[in-house]
């Protein structure tokens, strides 16, 4: 294994001794190309005989201006750069740009912008002279020219790549009115986004059917989102700060890595393009007008003259009133208070050569239970975190001349402190306290009131990842052009977790080296890539390796056929997002793995068809997408009481199961009719079973092959409609079907449903009661539910108004969960179980808001 990286070592130096120089550089420049010569050259040997040209001083500018081919406007930060040479500029706030001392020759000129088709322009310069070139752009309703980097980790246009990959990007985060991440990734076909606590709002994310530790968070395409950044830190990432967001679907280990298992989100921030700013405020009010939520967010951003220097800032505050649905006292949605703070920068040394760097702070403030106002240990249950996170990167990314040799070395940071308290009980600690004035308090009430006393808590984590890759591009390798990457990536995490009702605390180290190797043989037509990743976790005694093959077939220039195999690896830890208190009140909970617990692994395989078309004014994209993951050894919690200490405990076991299936299809269009209308719109049928039957509480009877909490059916839909120039109309929805839940009735002391201000704390629907040996209607404790489906529906209408030459205003309102399709069953009062929620996340709301840029 150490030979590895001493062959990536030589590959960096043999990189850094050859980047300026490209292969097989003639003995003289003294005889250029002719102006003939140079017009019959193909785009590659063009580029060849510009990374030959030696550097001088040209004179040879281009400027011009881009316009929208249909209002007329002109459009900023729009990247203009020649092909062949690694020199662009960026359309400046008036939609001018200015290229200084291009080469001297024919060459191609792209256009490029989020949200328009890209262009080429052929031109010929001429030294000291200035070239005027005016163009305009044609907006691409349907995303036909994204660029992606989670396919291959190198950039690449999005229907050329062996892996399919979806976009989401700033106008859907606009249309569908998401503050935060975990509310557009809804919006995806496959992805699954769920609430699994009533009182703190921690949430997850599912991509085809398998929990959150499944899928693989990154943050500019680094796995520093770490398990302990997970459980919170989705509503954690507002969408302010993100340019856009990535979905892979399918076994991602093979290059990024552990627990990427379901799929990969690579969530890439906002880059400095050009000079602007933006404020903005939204005001929403759950289920009514009288909780309200009110969300700021700040851009900023500066880019020199010459592009050579750029940074963009962010910021975000937040807070949201705790929401009480069924009027028992106790909230369905936490009290929220939240700061964002970022930047992103970059400088770049020359045009081959770029600096960036990124910075993200947190500080985060959440409560759920009732009695908002106390002290946490003087309510009757209490869930609180207080977060202070704060993460960064610093990447190089360097260049060869001739554009063959790509470097790029990176180090990203994070650090999470989570203050936390869950607890609670029937007596207020004030009232023990008063008590104790007058009478003696007795040993169980002495012993209760400690425990309330004494549950807050304090979790650390850092997360650190260095990594370094290099690429080369091949005029023919073998049978076709192809592009060989190989790098290296060391990934270190700590956590300590410590609570005051713990004996002791859980103290988590790991770290993990991994090495990947990819050959990508591609051309218009067809793609072929193999590779693999070798990764060694401390967790794990032998080295894993995930192997990795795609195949991309376009028999037409508008469909593209694609199937992908890989496999994966998740490797056993104690904190996970399952690690959580899921039933407060004091209630001792912690989670063990078994003595023999090992690994679980993954074989992936998809097949998918790609089709893009268009007529007149119609554009349509149509996806269909088949997937297969068969889990061996797959992780399953075995919960059960035990005494320990002369304390009950709630023990929750990670074990190897015998294995499991997800299987299924995802469906996706995308039509467009202009710029009036657009829709878009996905579906997912899928199943998800484990090999053997499973229970999820050794005190439920009820065993089921089928996943808990994972529908076999959910779709979605963002149609849009510009009927006048300003306003825009959009109205989506999202469906979920009915699913498998856990649910620990509330009991009393009798073993009988609990009772909560003279009602029962629990509303129990017989028809959705699954029934295993020997259980009836009246048994309470630990059961299966099934849910029902859910449809939730959303609408906004926006207006966009010119204030004075650059400047714009927007004002928008709308509706969220028109339908109010909410949960109609939530337990009652201090003894309820917290983790029985589902469906939406929040009711009814109404939202209004306003928008100013620059």
């Amino acid at each position: 294994m150490q030979q590895i990286p001493t062959l990536l070592l030589a590959s960096v130096c043999a990189f850094s001794a050859h980047a300026a120089l490209p292969d097989n550089p003639p003995t003289t420049l003294s005889h250029p190309l002719s102006a003939t010569e140079k017009t019959a050259a193909t785009p590659a040997e063009l580029g060849r005989y510009i990374a030959l040209s030696p550097a001088e001083n040209t004179e040879a500018n281009i400027t011009g201006h881009v316009l929208d081919a249909k209002t007329g406007l002109y459009l900023p930060a729009v990247k203009v750069e020649i092909r062949g040479r690694h020199l662009s500029t960026m359309t400046d706030a008036t939609g001018h740009f200015f290229l200084k001392d291009a080469p001297v020759g024919a060459l191609e000129v792209e256009f490029n912008a989020t949200g328009y088709r890209t262009l080429v322009k052929k031109i010929e310069t001429r030294a000291n002279h200035s070239l005027l070139l005016n163009v305009e752009l044609e907006a691409d309703e349907i995303q036909l020219s994204d660029v992606v980097v989670s396919a291959t980790r190198n950039v690449t246009k999005r229907r050329q790549a062996p892996t399919l990959v979806n976009v989401m990007d700033l106008k859907l985060f606009d249309r569908v009115q998401s503050t935060d991440i975990s509310q557009a990734l809804t919006f995806q076909p496959g992805v699954r986004v769920e609430t699994n606590c009533q009182n703190c709002g921690f949430s997850q994310v599912r991509i085809n059917g398998l929990e959150g530790p499944y899928s693989q968070i990154l943050i500019d395409s680094k796995p520093v989102f770490s398990a302990l950044a997970g459980v919170y830190g989705l509503e954690q990432l507002p969408t302010n700060m993100i340019e856009r967001v990535e979905v892979m679907r399918g076994g991602g280990s093979a290059l990024y890595g552990s627990s990427a298992i379901a799929g990969v989100i690579n969530v890439i921030t906002k880059e400095p393009l050009t000079s602007s700013a933006t404020l903005s405020h939204d005001l929403r009010g759950m289920g009514g007008l009288n909780r309200f939520e009110n969300t700021t967010n700040l851009n900023a951003t500066y880019v020199s003259d010459n592009n050579r220097l750029g940074f963009t800032l962010f910021g975000q505050l937040r807070h949201r009133a705790g929401y009480d649905h069924d009027g028992d006292g106790y909230t369905e949605t936490p009290k929220l208070d939240g700061r964002n703070v970022g930047f992103r920068a970059f400088a770049k040394f020359t045009d081959y050569a770029k600096l960036t760097a990124e910075l993200h702070g947190t500080q985060e403030f959440r409560r759920g239970g009732d009695l908002l106002e106390n002290q946490p240990h003087n309510a009757h249950i209490t869930e609180q975190l207080q977060h202070a996170n704060v993460s960064g990167s610093l990447g190089y990314q360097q260049t060869s001349v001739d554009g063959r040799h790509h470097f790029n070395a990176y180090a990203s940071l994070a650090k999470v402190v989570r203050d936390s308290y869950y607890g609670g009980g029937e007596v207020l600690v004030s009232e023990y306290l008063k008590k104790a004035q007058h009478t003696p308090l007795t040993p169980n009430e002495l012993e209760d009131m400690n425990k309330r006393l004494t549950s807050y808590g304090r979790t650390k984590g850092e997360t650190s990842v260095f990594g370094a890759q290099y690429a080369y591009d091949f005029d023919r390798f073998l049978f076709l052009p192809s592009q060989l990457t190989l790098g290296a990536e060391l990934n270190n995490d700590c956590l300590e977790d410590i609570s005051g009702y713990r004996p002791a605390p859980i103290v988590q180290k790991m770290h993990n080296q991994g090495y990947f190797l990819q050959n990508e043989w591609r051309n218009e037509q067809w793609s072929l890539l193999l590779g693999g990743r070798l990764d060694k976790h401390s967790l794990l005694a032998k080295a894993i390796f995930s192997p990795r093959a795609s195949v991309r077939f376009n028999p037409t220039h508008d469909l593209v056929l694609r199937a992908n195999f890989s496999t994966g690896f998740r490797a056993p830890q104690i904190f996970d997002e399952d690690l959580h208190v899921d039933n407060a009140g004091g209630e001792l909970i912690t989670i063990r793995n078994a003595a023999d617990l090992h690994e679980e692994r993954s074989k992936s395989l998809s097949l998918s068809a790609d089709w893009y078309g268009h007529c007149g004014n119609w554009n349509f994209n149509i996806m269909v997408e088949g997937f297969y993951n068969h889990l061996t050894d797959a992780f399953s919690l075995e919960q059960k009481k035990e005494i320990i200490g002369g304390k009950e405990w709630t023990i929750k076991t990670r074990t190897n199961s015998d294995g499991a299936k997800v299987f299924g299809a995802n469906l996706e269009g995308r039509l467009a009719y202009a710029r009036l209308w657009s829709l878009q719109g996905g579906l997912t049928l899928q199943k998800s079973r484990y090999d053997k039957a499973q229970k999820w509480n050794d005190e439920d009877s009820y065993e089921t092959r089928r996943f808990y909490r994972t529908p076999d059916t959910y779709a979605y839909f963002v149609t849009t409609l510009t009927p006048l120039r300003g306003w825009e109309f959009s109205l989506n929805g999202t469906y979920t079907g009915s699913m498998l839940v856990g649910h620990e009735v509330p009991l009393d002391e009798h073993g009988n449903l609990a009772e909560f201000a003279g009602r029962p704390a629990a509303t129990i629907v017989e028809k959705r009661l699954q029934y295993g040996p020997g259980q009836t209607a009246t048994i309470a404790g630990p059961r299966t539910f099934k849910t029902p489906s859910f449809f939730e529906m959303g609408v906004k209408v926006q207006y966009t108004l010119p204030v004075y030459k650059y400047y714009t205003l927007q004002l928008h309102a709308g509706v969220q969960n028109i339908l109010n399709a909410f949960q109609d069953d939530f337990d009652r009062g201090p003894g309820r179980d917290s983790a029985y929620v589902y469906g939406p996340r929040a009711p009814r709301s109404f939202f209004a808001g306003f928008k100013f840029n620059y």
